[in-house]
């Protein structure tokens, strides 16, 4: 009953291939398993990600009129780029906010013009010295929305030599509307 080859083998060499079989198996058995369940983690992910983006998908549609009107609003009310002298008019009006609230501006930088495809920009950097009440109202009267400035760089630091001072440095910008 045994194959010709089995037969002339000694029963050493018959438990040695025996053992190198087992082995073989057991290692394609384990590449094939360790495939599957490779597979099956990924698909498990890819899965969980496009229930994610599902989920986003469908609150943003149930959302879509808010998102419509507020891009109706921004459409109306941003203003346009009349030039890059938009900057000092900027630079002027931080200027007048940080008087109203005796914040002191040090060091005023003029920025250029940046286009993006959303917006474009006109910016001022400037170094504040002041306590820490007044420069929250500071801060807080600079950026409203209606008036589309926005802090793209803040960095606050207490005064090293008077710990009742904060000293602060600030990338401020306006943002237009993009270019048609």
């Amino acid at each position: 009953m045994m194959p010709a080859f089995i037969q002339r083998m000694n029963r050493r060499e018959r438990v040695l291939s025996m053992l190198v079989g087992g082995a073989l198996f057991l290692l394609v058995n384990w590449l094939i398993w360790s495939w599957l369940m490779g597979s099956l983690a990924q698909t498990r992910t890819d899965l969980a990600t496009r229930k994610a983006a599902r989920t986003q998908q469908s609150l943003l549609l149930k959302e879509r009129s808010m998102w419509e009107k507020r891009e109706a609003w921004l459409k109306k009310q941003q203003p346009t780029l009349a030039g890059p002298g938009e900057a000092s008019t900027l630079l002027d009006q931080v200027g007048k906010i940080a008087g109203k609230h005796n914040v002191l501006v040090e060091n005023p930088n003029l920025g250029g013009v940046e286009a993006t495809p959303t917006h474009q920009s006109t910016s001022v950097s400037v170094e504040t010295k002041s306590p820490w009440q007044p420069l929250v109202r500071f801060l807080h009267d600079v950026q409203q929305p209606e008036a589309f400035v926005v802090f793209e760089s803040v960095n606050l630091a207490i005064e090293p030599s008077d710990p009742t001072m904060m000293r602060g440095k600030f990338k401020i910008a306006r943002w237009f509307a993009p270019k048609t």
